[in-house]
């Protein structure tokens, strides 16, 4: 069997040749490698065009750009959740499509609803569509999404016994992932940078232990106390399968990487610096190893109490939740990492010139440089499609130099 090796600014890529190009089609006749181009209208017709896919850093997407903390003249944006319930065009295909799973693990499916905002709104980030719970069957969590109840996880893991059902991570059976953000990458181009997402194993571990979601997480808060050498042991296998998922969605094409520690946050911080962060910087550690130039993104949600801490995972850009003073986290996070964010989501709801001075306020509070806009959660069910688009026509208006001389007249007439 032959290999291929490919050799990237994001990721050094090795697999043989009988995996992922042939499963793509993209192998030519000859032996040779060629990258398909997927029609906008049915993924399922593919028209073969020979194309290459640049790595060099002047050619980065802008978000990417912002994200590594290069010079760049206005803040990229995109949306947490962007892809979703308040799109019409979501709704109407959901209808026809009515479980998530289906839409979340069919290929077709996930290429046309994370292009979905894409072509309605052009953001400078295009995330792939696809859920923080996906890659569980792949090593060993089977798991349901019920109408009402949402994620459900018939076998939950509380002890030594539980833990026998786990195996390392199967990448065949997501096979699904990386086929989507492959087609991705070709329908965006160099215009968009594609994004690829994971949950961090404390926000996984609550699920497998709890049995799906939870309000007061005392099952999984109790086992740090009453078994923490089964927890330690979940949370290590969690880690290992997820460094491997996200190395697996940037050799599939994914340019940049947001680790959700979603409720990181539900835990007081001496807590999370021992059950979450040592778990987060040992994925770290191993992408960077792998995917060196790839940036990593880290959000949890109501991380006020945290910020310092989360500085100390080594990842690239910090996420801020909206209840997070924009000025004040850039000034106690410094200037050598990245922040994103943090528009509250029910400005969106807002009459548009109070929502563009919003983003305007956020954008000057955060500096010129790595700053990626966004809100600081995921758009709201009910979000009118009329103030998703002006954010984004807001954000590529804006520029770092008009904003700063704008932000100094401001000064000199307060001053005055």
């Amino acid at each position: 069997m032959s290999s291929t090796f490919i050799s990237s600014g994001y990721c050094s890529v090795g697999w043989s040749s009988s995996t992922l190009f042939d499963r793509l089609g993209l192998r030519s006749n000859n032996g040779g490698t060629r990258i398909r181009v997927y029609t906008k209208t049915n993924f399922r017709q593919k028209k073969s065009v020979v194309t290459t896919m640049s790595s060099s850093s002047s050619s980065d997407p802008l978000l990417v750009q912002a994200a590594k903390g290069e010079p760049v003249t206005r803040p990229p944006a995109w949306m947490m959740r962007q892809a979703g319930r308040y799109m019409a065009v979501y709704r109407k295909l959901a209808e026809k499509y009515p479980s998530f799973r289906e839409r979340s693990e069919t290929t077709d499916l996930i290429v046309e609803i994370s292009l979905q905002p894409w072509k309605a709104f052009h953001p400078d980030g295009v995330i792939i569509f696809s859920d923080i719970l996906t890659p569980l069957p792949a090593f060993g969590v089977p798991f349901d999404i019920e109408e009402v109840k949402g994620p459900v996880i018939q076998s939950p893991i509380t002890s030594e016994e539980g833990l026998k059902m786990l195996h390392p991570i199967d990448l065949s059976k997501l096979q699904f992932v990386g086929d989507s953000l492959q087609i991705l990458r070709q329908e965006v181009g160099e215009q968009a940078a594609v994004l690829g997402f994971v949950g961090a194993p404390w926000t996984i571990a609550t699920y497998i232990v709890e049995g799906g979601t939870t309000r007061t997480y005392t099952t999984i808060k109790r086992m740090c106390h009453t078994a923490p050498d089964v927890l330690r042991t979940l949370l290590s296998h969690l880690t290992q399968a997820i460094s491997q998922y996200i190395i697996f969605q940037v050799e599939s094409g994914a340019q940049c990487i947001q680790i959700f520690d979603s409720w990181g946050g539900q835990l007081p911080p001496a807590m999370w610096e021992r059950w979450s962060k040592p778990y987060i910087q040992e994925i770290v550690g191993i992408v960077r190893k792998k995917c060196p130039q790839t940036p990593l993104v880290l959000y949890i949600n109501g991380n006020g109490g945290l910020l310092e801490r989360m500085k100390g995972t080594g990842v690239d850009v910090i996420g801020l939740d909206w209840t997070v003073d924009m000025e004040d986290g850039r000034r106690r996070l410094g200037s050598g990492v990245g922040v994103q964010g943090n528009v509250d989501p029910a400005y969106l709801f807002s009459p548009l010139n109070v929502l563009s001075d919003e983003i305007q306020r956020v954008v000057n509070c955060a500096g010129n440089k790595g700053h990626i806009l966004n809100l600081g959660h995921g758009v709201l069910v009910g979000t009118p499609e009329e103030a998703v688009a002006h954010f984004f026509d807001v954000a590529r208006s804006l520029r770092y130099e008009t904003l700063q001389q704008d932000h100094s007249n401001e000064r000199s007439k307060v001053a005055a």
